[in-house]
Parts: C-alpha cells; sequence; structure tokens
C-alpha cells in the first residue's frame, strides 16, 4: 500500500511541481512497448522530423549547419535520413555551447558528465528530456515487478548526487524509501556498516556501479552475512562495464537478477535489460546509430560508435551525437513479446580497449579474464601508457601465489606485442575514479578509429 501510495500521488506532485511531465511519458511508453516495429519506427520519423524542423528554426548551431548543408528537415520520411548531418561530438559542444540553444528555451538546467574517462563535458537540459529519461527509468523498473516507493538501495558515487544531501533530500529519500551508500571509501570498516544498512534496510531493489556492488556482496561472502534472505528482486546496475563475473557475484550474494543499464547525462536513458535478457533501447525517445571507421553504419554484427539523437531534446538539441562508446546492434526479436529494438553487445568506451603494438584495438575482456584466472586477486586495475608500457595495478589476498605474475605478464605480451613492457605492482588499495566510478581497463591511447577487433 505505501509502494502505491508513493508511486501514485508523492512521486507524480513531486513531477509536477517539478514542471515534468514524467507520468504522462511513463504511461504513453507502457503502450508503444507492445507496438509493432513498423509502428514504432512511424512514431520515430514524426518525432525526429519535428525535431528538426524545430532545431532549424529555432536553433542557430542547426539553422546554420543546415543551410551550409542543404538540408530540408521536412524533407526527412525515415531516420536513415540523419545520415545526410555530420554528427555532433563533445568537441563541437564545447564550441558552440551557447549556439545550441534553443531561442525560446527556459529553465535549462546545467549538467555535466563525470568526466571519467577524459574532460568533463558541460552541456544544458530542460524539462522535457529529463521527463522522458525518467520515464523511460521508471518503465524499465515496472519490468521486475517493482515501483518507485518499494525500497530502494543505492550505491552511488557522484558529486551531483552525495552533494545534494541537504534536509529536503533526506526527507525526499525518506519518503522514497531510498537508502543512499557512497560508492566511496569502502574499507573494511565502512563496508561492515553497509552490511548492516542493508539487512537494516530490506531493499527490494538495488541500484548503482555494478563493480561497488559486487565489492559489497565480496565483502558480505568473506564476512559470511547473507543477503540472498531480504527478498531483493532485482539489482540495476548502470554507468561502468558490466563483467560476467561481477553479474555473478551479485545475483549469487543477493539471491536475485541482475540488470544492465546503458545511457549517460549526455546521451540520455539510452537501453535497458529487460526480465527476458534483453537490452532494449529506448526507442520513442533515442535513435541508435553504430558508426564504422568510415563514418558510415557498422555492418551487422560488427561493433560500432554509438551515436545517438535524443527527440526529446528540443530545447538543446543532441543530432547524431557521438558517445565514445563501442557497441553492436542485434536484428532479433526479444522473448519478452516487446518490439523495441535491441542492442548485443556493449564492448566499452573506446579508450576501455587496449592498443596493440599492431594498432589493433583489443576490448577490456580480453585481458580482464586473463587477471581474473589468478588465484587470490581481489581487484586490478590497467593502464596502458603507450603502445610500448601497459602498468598493472593488483590487490591481493589469501590464495596469491606470486609465480602468476610471470603467465600474467606473458599473456599481456601476447595480445599487445612481444616488445610491450608490462609493470606488475601488488598495491594496498586501488581507488575509483574522481566521479566514484571504478574502471579495470583504461588507455591513455586515442583509439584512432572503430575496427573489427580481435577475439
Amino acid at each position: 500500500m505505501y509502494t502505491s501510495l508513493v508511486s501514485r500521488l508523492l512521486f507524480p506532485l513531486q513531477e509536477q511541481l517539478k514542471k515534468h511531465d514524467t507520468v504522462r511519458v511513463r504511461r504513453k511508453l507502457e503502450e508503444t512497448q507492445w507496438w509493432d516495429a513498423d509502428r514504432i519506427e512511424s512514431l520515430r520519423i514524426e518525432r525526429l522530423r519535428a525535431l528538426l524542423i524545430e532545431a532549424a528554426t529555432h536553433v542557430p548551431y542547426y539553422r546554420q549547419l543546415f543551410e551550409k548543408t542543404g538540408f530540408d528537415p521536412a524533407k526527412v520520411a525515415s531516420t536513415s535520413c540523419l545520415q545526410q548531418l555530420p554528427t555532433l561530438t563533445k568537441a563541437d559542444i564545447r564550441a558552440n555551447s551557447q549556439a545550441l540553444r534553443h531561442a525560446g528555451a527556459r529553465g535549462l538546467v546545467r549538467s555535466t558528465t563525470g568526466g571519467s574517462s577524459g574532460e568533463p563535458l558541460a552541456f544544458f537540459i530542460g524539462a522535457e528530456r529529463v521527463s522522458h529519461d525518467v520515464a523511460a527509468k521508471w518503465r524499465a523498473t515496472r519490468w521486475f515487478g517493482v515501483d518507485i516507493g518499494d525500497p530502494e538501495l543505492v550505491v552511488w558515487g557522484s558529486p551531483i548526487e552525495l552533494g545534494a544531501q541537504d534536509r529536503l533530500r533526506q526527507l525526499r529519500d525518506k519518503l522514497m524509501r531510498s537508502t543512499l551508500l557512497s560508492a566511496f571509501d569502502m574499507n573494511d570498516a565502512n563496508l561492515d556498516h553497509y552490511l548492516r544498512s542493508i539487512r537494516r534496510a530490506r531493499p527490494r531493489m538495488i541500484f548503482g556501479y555494478p563493480y561497488s556492488i559486487a565489492h559489497i556482496a565480496r565483502h558480505a561472502q568473506r564476512r559470511g552475512v547473507r543477503l540472498n534472505d531480504l527478498g531483493v528482486k532485482v539489482a540495476f546496475v548502470t554507468s561502468e562495464y558490466l563483467y560476467p563475473h561481477q553479474r555473478d557475484t551479485i545475483s549469487t550474494v543477493f539471491g536475485c537478477p541482475v540488470a544492465n543499464g546503458y545511457g549517460g547525462r549526455d546521451a540520455g536513458f539510452i537501453a535497458h535489460e529487460c526480465e527476458a535478457g534483453g537490452m532494449h533501447i529506448t526507442a520513442e525517445d533515442i535513435i541508435v546509430e553504430t558508426l564504422d571507421a568510415s563514418g558510415a553504419p557498422a555492418a551487422p554484427g560488427q561493433p560500432g560508435e554509438v551515436t545517438v539523437t535524443h527527440l526529446a531534446t528540443r530545447d538543446y538539441p543532441f543530432i547524431r551525437y557521438r558517445t565514445g562508446d563501442i557497441a553492436v546492434l542485434d536484428d532479433q526479436r526479444c522473448r519478452c513479446g516487446r518490439c523495441l529494438p535491441m542492442i548485443r553487445e556493449i564492448q566499452g568506451r573506446t579508450n576501455d580497449f587496449l592498443i596493440a603494438t599492431d594498432g589493433t584495438p583489443m576490448p577490456c575482456g580480453a585481458f580482464t579474464y586473463l587477471v581474473r584466472e589468478i588465484a587470490g586477486v581481489e581487484s586490478f586495475k590497467v593502464v596502458q601508457e603507450s603502445t610500448t608500457l601497459t602498468r598493472i595495478w593488483l590487490l591481493v589476498g589469501d590464495g596469491f601465489d606470486p609465480s602468476a605474475l610471470r603467465r600474467l605478464e606473458k599473456g599481456f605480451r601476447r595480445r599487445l606485442g612481444e616488445g610491450v613492457q608490462i609493470g606488475i605492482e601488488c598495491v594496498d588499495h586501488i581507488p575509483a575514479e574522481k566521479s566514484g566510478k571504478f574502471r579495470y581497463i583504461s588507455s591513455r591511447i586515442p583509439v584512432p578509429a572503430v575496427v573489427a577487433t580481435k577475439d
């Protein structure tokens, strides 16, 4: 009854006070998800045409761009018409911050990315964009039989969220039954406190970074603390690459499925895993392209850079925005029955790849399993400084065999090149990024282009 009170009254009232149209949008999304593919595509084309016409009329950046390229938004008859336009990069946004604003936009809020993969990006979002992103997340939540108002555990590290814990925010979290745990400073003493907080809160759903949630789960295993008897129905993870071993650990310890979410502050709520395991794109709001090295659509089954057009960004348009992520689109239909298109695989950000000496980008999975197979390794971080030097930091515990380091070094050289220097160091602590996220793999070498990668 309390969950119903929150989801049907308190949360809608909050959104109304914020001038957000979240409730109506969510109800519409729950209808359109069952439409057939052709009907969904017709909706996307209609909304795309309206967005582009609005941009041509009221957004200086796009008015000049369309005039320069001879692009007529009124003639858009398919989503593939977007390929006539250049992509929008982070550098373009930084250089044209004001020119990207709709002339009639009011109440825009400045937002930034976490900057965990480089320089933070500053941009603006309006109420329409927020309403649609929140509604898309809300819809995905309800796929698993949980709702706003159910007890929720949030493991987060963004300074934006953690800096907003004033009395009003604390009251809101209490009413919504949301418990926030910081992804920072997860030492043993804090983790013991977290376990007590989790058992006390008895959450129905968990939301946060996969590394942080898995780290709490492993600590529970070491302490012999049960968490699979609390009634957790689902763990939603986002903002980082989800590794199979993390999914297994979280699912085992909390006794629930793990649902991966994909998106960002800049690109929006791009896709979410359903109860049947399909990674569904929020197709009513977002058009996803994957582009190859030449900027053309990637061939079916091949990786490409994720480029998004967010249809609810009239106030500050994101049209063909290059996310820096690499993914493979899926052409299959999910057994859940929804006709929303899917992403088959999210391979990570461009700097989640290490670059071999022959220039081949190697996905992070090619290296993480080399470390994971070594007994006693509790955590690790790999940073490629250059094509000739890669550093590995290991946090080790009981059962670790130092002789395994030689095997690890050989494995990295076999993939990167025999002449590469591999520096391995055992440390006492591996910190997260400034945003609170954790990245196992990162490279300081830009990936020059999206190409097919080795197995």
